[in-house]
This record gives C-alpha cells, structure tokens and sequence, in this order.
C-alpha cells in the first residue's frame, strides 16, 4: 500500500499539478520556494520524498522532467511532463534567420509527444494557417535531416534562415510549399535547403495537438497531460 504524502508534501503536489494546468509549464525550484514561502533545500527534500513515496518521478539531475503518477485511474497510469526547449524563432512567410538559443521551454504531455530531443520553434507569419498553423505558434519538432514528399518540415534556407513549409523533392529542385494561397511556392536547388526537423505537433496556449501529417487541418488536440 502506497504511503500517504504528509500535509506538506501534499501541499507540494498539489501546487505541481496546479502550476502545470493553469501555466502550462513546470515550476523552477526558485520559484516553487518563492510560491509556498519555504526554502529551497525544502522543496528538494520534499520531492525526493514524493519520489520515494511514488508520487512523481524525476529524470536527471537537472532536468525538470516530471512524471506525475496518477493513482486516481484505473489503470494508474503515467503521465509524464516533458519540458522542451523552444529554440529562437521561424517563420511561416519569409524565412527569418533562426538564432540557435533557449527561447523558453514548453512544456508537454509525454505519452502523446514522444521520441528524443524534441525542440520547440514559434511561428511568425500566416503563410501556413490553412493546415491550423497560426501566427505565434509553437511548433514541436522531431530533429530530422530528411523528409517524404509532402511532409511539413523545418527548413534551414542558405544555411541561416529557417521556415515552416511543405516539403516537396522533384528531380532537379525542392519545393517549399506554403498553406496559404497568398504566398508563392519556393524553389531551391538541393544545396540550399537543410532540413531541419519534422513538425509532429502544434502548441497554442494551454493546449497542444498531435501532428498528422497529410491529413489537412486535423490534429488531435490535447491539454497538456490529458490525451
């Protein structure tokens, strides 16, 4: 039988589970302090209690990775917290140069997102808004250095600009297609395009959506740790 959390341990979980509905993203221990006016060697003893109680799992040292293990369900299934990084910015229009920094981190529900090294970039533009890819989106990417025709991709453009589009490879060019009638299809010669990544899912607010590709503005939409 599982042990109970003491009313300060508790108090911690519930803050946890709170702070990651209303904002989408896991507390820092600073802040975690800050919020529940406790000190930070606090908050680290109380965590590795509801780990060892099998309350929540962390993973590395100084990822803040969680798993909350949810004991309500059935099944007591996991979910896990993955904190992505959202790495400069793209653009869904003209490519603006993607400066290869931490923007942020997101973070999203494991056990829909899945797969290593996951990075987030946030759209500027509206070039692909008619597959539900809007001005000011976070797009979650699985690093990739290939594409299939008509996937949607992150392309680095001579070498410092990168851009959302769909991917398209003909014999002697690639096609950069855009889901926007007002904008042209790109051309370029195979040395100018590096793929960068697939996009496989899209964040907006506090919710997010599992990419399917080829299947238009479809895409199963999930708030963070519910699927």
């Amino acid at each position: 039988m599982q042990t109970p959390p003491t009313p300060k341990q508790q108090t911690l979980l519930d803050y946890l589970r709170r702070t990651i509905d209303t904002q989408g993203q896991i507390p820092s221990l600073r802040q975690a302090a800050t919020d529940l006016g406790i000190s930070h060697t606090a908050v680290v003893q109380r965590l590795k209690s509801l780990e060892n109680k099998g309350y929540i799992k962390r993973e590395g040292r100084y990822s803040r990775t969680v798993y909350l293990l949810n004991r309500d369900q059935e099944t007591a299934g996991v979910h896990r917290w993955r904190e992505l990084p959202i790495i400069g910015q793209i653009t869904a229009g003209l490519p603006m140069y993607a400066q290869q920094a931490w923007d942020g981190t997101v973070v999203v529900d494991g056990a829909v997102f899945t797969g290593d090294n996951l990075f987030v970039l946030r759209v500027r533009g509206d070039s692909m808004r008619d597959v539900g890819i809007l001005d000011g989106d976070l797009t979650i990417c699985q690093p990739r250095q290939y594409a299939e025709n008509g996937e949607i991709v992150v392309a680095l453009v001579h070498n410092e600009e990168a851009t959302v589009k769909r991917f398209f490879l003909h014999a002697d060019h690639i096609e950069l297609h855009p889901e926007n009638p007002a904008y042209p299809v790109l051309r370029y010669g195979f040395d100018e395009v590096l793929i960068q990544g697939k996009v496989v899912g899209l964040q907006r607010g506090s919710n997010s959506a599992l990419w399917e590709p080829h299947s238009g503005t479809s895409a199963k939409r999930t708030a963070p740790g519910k699927h």
